[in-house]
């Protein structure tokens, strides 16, 4: 597959800070590509260059096989780019919004109807964008990115601030550009969601890659025990201890918690034993990955 972006050993430094610290990663064309990483990783720096908002120090990027710095006029029309913090026009309706945006790059009006229906807001066609709630502004700012039909899509934090029910549906509007042939580029905090959409992730922390994979890959290689959670009683905690195949065993006021690496051995004996009711098996996920790289201290 061709790579639509292609980046190596960028760095980016504010006084002490190194921001983004020899980072090197490429993106298939189609691919759906998240980087990861708690606040001040570097990832809306790294972001910023690869878009060609932010001159890097040192490095190179090839964006759809040109360097995005400085701006190349003839490179903007094949790249959408949705920021953190989305703006619009004052007083327009979101159709309105969608033409304005669209009439930037030369595309007639009939386009925004096209782009109302993939966001699913072509009910709010005539409402002002001020009068939208949070999670369908996010899906218009997505719809203005979108609007002049770009190659490549980067998305900074779009479901940031959204409900589950807002999140759920944004993440069938991600699947529905990535299934017309666009390459997406996203960061977000949300881990269940970048496991769930994203071909490929980058985990950052402190300006550099630490890993990137696939998350199935990612998971895999983190050889995390298996946990079995049972009601409290369910068994003596000196029994579960001397269950065959388990590495340790902790019991609270909510869970009997087992853990092991031989999971179907384990779940076996339970069975036997008639232990099942209320079971619950959890796996390693790309949260677990993310924090054994990043660690678990709280950051603001």
């Amino acid at each position: 597959m061709t790579d639509a972006v292609v980046v190596t050993d960028i760095r980016k430094s504010y006084g002490d800070l190194n921001a983004v610290d020899g980072v090197s990663f490429t993106v298939a064309e189609g691919e759906f590509f998240g980087i990861l990483g708690p606040n001040g990783a570097g990832k809306t720096t790294t972001l910023e260059i690869v878009e060609g908002l932010r001159e890097p120090d040192s490095g190179t990027v090839e964006l759809l096989g040109v360097n995005p710095w400085p701006r190349n006029p003839e490179l903007l029309p094949r790249v959408g780019v949705q920021l953190q913090a989305s703006s619009f026009f004052e007083r327009l309706t979101a159709r309105e919004q969608l033409e304005t945006f669209g009439s930037l790059y030369g595309v007639g009006t009939a386009k925004a109807g096209e782009m109302l229906e993939l966001v699913g807001l072509t009910d709010k066609a005539d409402v002002q964008e001020n009068k939208l709630s949070g999670g369908q502004r996010q899906r218009l700012s997505i719809a203005c990115a979108l609007v002049h039909d770009p190659d490549v899509v980067f998305l900074d934090e779009p479901t940031a601030a959204l409900d589950p029910q807002a999140r759920r549906n944004l993440w069938d509007v991600l699947r529905a550009i990535q299934a017309r042939g666009k390459t997406i580029v996203y960061t977000t905090h949300y881990l269940d969601e970048a496991e769930i959409l994203c071909d490929r992730v980058a985990i950052m922390d402190r300006g550099k890659v630490l890993a990137l994979d696939s998350p199935a890959a990612l998971v895999r290689g983190l050889d995390a025990p298996t946990r079995i959670l049972l009601q409290p009683g369910a068994l003596p905690l000196d029994t579960a201890r001397e269950l065959e195949g388990v590495d340790t065993a902790a019991e609270d006021e909510v869970s009997l918690t087992i853990s092991t690496r031989k999971p179907a051995r384990v779940l076996s004996t339970l069975a036997e034993r008639g232990t099942l009711d209320g079971l619950q098996v959890r796996t390693a996920t790309l949260e677990d990955v993310f924090l054994d790289h990043t660690g678990r201290e709280y950051r603001a």
